[in-house]
């Protein structure tokens, strides 16, 4: 509703006379493909101007099309609403013609972006948050997506000023596969899907990935390992440039040779090379050439226009600046938005920020990690959930434990979807394993979780976009997957995956009390994501936006008083947060530094990650991975040699001291957490 934004309702009403004009990232020019209007992409088809009113039921006449309203410019009314329309600053022009002047958020037409590059507009709009700071209510601050700015370095330049050295600057930068944060950003360190994939990563069992791999290419048609990922990338990432941000493609290529139909193809080939979200960051120096001859080398005949946008990116200017927001909006749209559900490998590693083609973490990549954000990203955040992750942290623990049974459930899903025919093996495989992730314990499925399930993978066959889109929605193909999904439910498949879920639920709860801890004292911030103080099984927004009982826990809290049970209640995982950040509130000290990894000994030592904290390892972390295998085999005479003192697990009371044996210290759980004493 666009009369709920003062500035864009004058910018519609006055056009280019408007003091906010150029507040907003409008394209004006003559062959903006709106003969120099803001086109608004609102309408069903160019058709629909028929349908055009006039309300005056309000003070001033507003232009209406079904429920949406629009400003009339004084001077411009009239008895022809398709009249007064010709004659504003603005057109109404079909949602599916590929037509904006002006720079969404993404592909969201609702959202115009704003110049922040603007010192008017930075003052402007960041007026309650410098209240906030004269006031000293809140201790830090979170940017969204600081990839989507023009001039993502200067901003944060700008926003560090404004709250001061102190106060906490995170970003949601969404980092590739081993690409580091740029150091020379004034901020503490990422919202934390950097930790979150270490953390998820070290628990897997790396070799779990061949028999994966090869479910995927014999039910999904794909290996989904990193060349298939790769080579899918690159070419969703074209089509995305080529079609749904084609506008925005346009309008950089008009920085550089307006009309050039071959700059516009070596655009998006670039763009599509891209590995990364955006180029331009002091620490990823020489990237863009790299890229640029890759993609003359691979397409010769693109040699020429790659010159003249090359000569162009170089120079820097808005040919520089639209090219870098257009690569995060395309990796977005393709990546997390598309690719992520067409590949089904391993489910768990399809997650913002995450680099599914890479299976796993050995403890040794871990703890290296680690120390270097004790080194240079001390106070970054440290992430199990977000608002955007695509699964719940509990329902990605126990996804990953199919890492630990890869052939058995290889020739599970084999089984059953050859007893239960999907309309397609790439979606049955991508929802077969969510539906283990979220699947009761107790096998009873609720109508409520059947109804997420079905809005789910509705959700899901659409971003995939291979059967099915949200532009065009194949209403045969949808109702095939709605009806596979009750019939896995009721039938066999249904019954098999409940005892296979009871079976398990020790070791994906061991792996969502591994993760938990290991994130809330690891190096950084910790963040908790309000619900998952317990176990939760979210999956991607909406779902993970349901309302929280916080009284509830509390209430559980509040009643404990001994180390509680692993069990369906997730009451063990509250108390193991709640001691956990209560040793760091209690001594801050300890987890402000310090980092130093710790090995076991003996046959079982490969099921361990520990690490102790503070100068004189005041804390030692401790963990039991892998614990299918574990089960079989026990921890026989591994032992773990504790720094000197005596120790006690805060999670537990048991003191320790000297060289532990493992099958004493998991004991009562399968972690510890030990606080000199």
């Amino acid at each position: 509703d666009p009369r709920q934004n003062a500035w864009w309702w004058d910018v519609l009403t006055l056009g280019r006379g408007s003091n906010y004009a150029d507040w907003f990232d409008i394209d004006w020019r003559a062959d903006n493909g709106a003969d120099g209007k803001l086109a608004l992409p609102v309408l069903g088809s160019a058709d629909d101007l028929a349908e055009l009113t006039i309300d005056r039921s309000g003070p001033a006449p507003l232009l209406a099309y079904h429920d949406r309203r629009f400003p009339v410019a004084p001077g411009t009314d009239g008895a022809d609403p398709v009249a007064v329309h010709d004659r504003q600053a603005y057109r109404l022009v079909g949602w599916r013609d590929g037509i904006s002047t002006y720079r969404r958020f993404f592909t969201i037409n609702e959202l115009a972006a704003l110049r922040q590059e603007d010192p008017r507009v930075f003052e402007a709009s960041h007026v309650e948050v410098a209240r906030w700071c004269a006031e000293d209510l809140i201790d830090g601050v979170r940017v969204d997506h600081p990839d989507g700015l023009a001039d993502p370095a200067g901003y944060l330049a700008r926003l560090r000023e404004l709250i001061g050295p102190d106060r906490l600057l995170v970003i949601e930068k969404i980092l590739a596969d081993r690409e580091a944060l740029d150091p020379t950003l004034p901020v503490d360190g990422t919202t934390g899907y950097d930790a979150m994939a270490a953390v998820g990563g070290v628990l897997l069992d790396q070799g779990g990935e061949e028999a994966l791999t090869a479910l995927s290419s014999s039910v999904a048609g794909a290996a989904g390992d990193a060349a298939w990922l790769h080579a899918a990338e690159v070419a969703i990432k074209r089509a995305v440039a080529a079609s749904a941000l084609a506008p925005d493609v346009r309008r950089m290529v008009g920085a550089v040779s307006p009309g050039s139909d071959g700059v516009f193809a070596a655009a998006v080939e670039v763009a599509s090379a891209m590995p990364v979200y955006r180029s331009d960051y002091a620490s990823l120096s020489g990237l863009l050439g790299t890229v640029v001859g890759q993609v003359e080398k691979a397409e010769p005949t693109l040699r020429e226009p790659l010159g003249v946008l090359s000569a162009a990116l170089g120079s820097g200017g808005e040919a520089r600046t639209r090219f870098e927001q257009l690569c995060g909006a395309v990796t977005a749209k393709s990546v997390e938005d598309c690719l992520f559900y067409r590949t089904a490998r391993l489910v768990s590693l399809q997650e913002v920020g995450g680099a599914p083609g890479r299976f796993g973490w050995s403890p040794t990549e871990f703890h290296l990690a680690n120390a270097e954000r004790v080194r240079y990203w001390p106070r970054a955040m440290t992430s199990l959930s977000t608002h955007d992750t695509k699964r719940g942290e509990d329902v990605r623990a126990r996804i990953g434990v199919l890492s630990q049974i890869a052939s058995r459930w290889a020739d599970t899903v084999t089984r059953w979807v050859n007893g239960t025919p999907a309309p397609d093996g790439a979606t049955a495989l991508f929802l077969l394993q969510n539906m283990f992730g979220v699947w009761p314990v107790d096998g009873s499925v609720s109508a409520e979780l059947r109804a997420r399930l079905h809005a789910y993978a509705e959700k899901a066959i659409r971003e995939a976009g291979r059967k099915t889109t949200w532009n065009d929605p194949d209403a045969e193909f949808e109702s095939a997957v709605h009806a596979w999904i009750d019939a896995v439910i009721d039938g066999p498949v249904g019954v098999e995956m409940s005892e296979l879920v009871a079976e398990l639920a020790q070791h994906f709860w061991s792996d969502s009390l591994a993760q938990k801890l290991l994130a809330v004292c690891a190096p950084g911030i910790p963040d908790t994501y309000q619900g998952t103080e317990r176990w939760e099984d979210s999956l991607v927004d909406p779902d993970n936006r349901r309302p929280v009982d916080t009284g509830a826990n509390a209430a559980l809290l509040e009643s404990l008083s001994t180390c509680p049970p692993v069990d369906d209640s997730g009451a063990a995982k509250l108390w193991l947060l709640a001691h956990a950040l209560w040793l760091r509130r209690d001594h801050p000290d300890w987890f402000a530094g310090a980092y130093r990894p710790l090995f076991g000994s003996g046959d079982g030592a490969d099921h361990l990650v520990a690490y102790a904290r503070g100068g004189d390892a005041e804390a030692v972390v401790a963990v039991a991975r892998h614990t299918v295998r574990l089960a079989e085999s026990g921890w026989g005479e591994t032992t773990l040699a504790l720094p000197p003192g005596r120790y006690v697990d805060r999670l537990t009371g048991a003191g320790y001291e000297g060289q532990v044996a493992l099958a004493d210290l998991f004991a009562a759980l399968p972690v510890a957490l030990l606080a000199r004493d």
